[in-house]
């Protein structure tokens, strides 16, 4: 996988039943030096995970990032970069890859919905650990070393 012009692209030799999906590491800054990251807990899944969802029809996986993740979280959220990807396998057996976005809130409130039962806000040093999967872990490892979340000056 690659990115070409901000897009991610998918080889045209991956698998034909390759399950595209996108989500975001929602993030918002509680002061000069404290980030929290929302982690959403999914009951029917019974993982703590980060919000995300395949893609539509037509759609890039920025816009599905979007998407989900006000479907998910019911915020209203804006990209400032892309983070990296996931790679397994799905439930049911088919291959998934989910890019993931960077994303600040401009505006909106969780509620919870048919697939997320709770979100919590947790301050960065703690968010590993929340995570359920592996893959979530690795890939937020690469969160942390984003200067977005590094502290700002006061």
């Amino acid at each position: 996988m690659y990115l070409l012009s901000g897009e991610l692209i998918i080889p045209r030799d991956a698998p034909t039943d390759l399950i595209r999906a996108a989500g975001g590491i929602v993030h918002r800054r509680v002061s000069a030096s404290h980030v929290e990251i929302a982690c959403i807990y999914r009951e029917a899944r019974g993982d703590w995970t980060f919000p995300k969802g395949k893609l539509d029809p037509g759609e890039t996986f920025e816009q599905a990032a979007l998407r989900e993740v006000a479907e998910e979280t019911g915020m209203d959220c804006y990209v400032e970069r892309f983070v990296g990807t996931t790679n397994y396998t799905h439930r049911k057996g088919k291959p998934k890859i989910v890019a993931y976005y960077l994303m600040g809130v401009n505006h909106g409130e969780f509620a919870p919905n048919e697939e997320v039962d709770d979100l919590v806000w947790l301050p960065m040093e703690q968010v590993r650990s929340h995570l359920t999967w592996d893959r979530d872990q690795e890939l937020f490892d690469l969160v942390t070393e984003l200067p977005e979340l590094s502290a700002k000056a006061s």
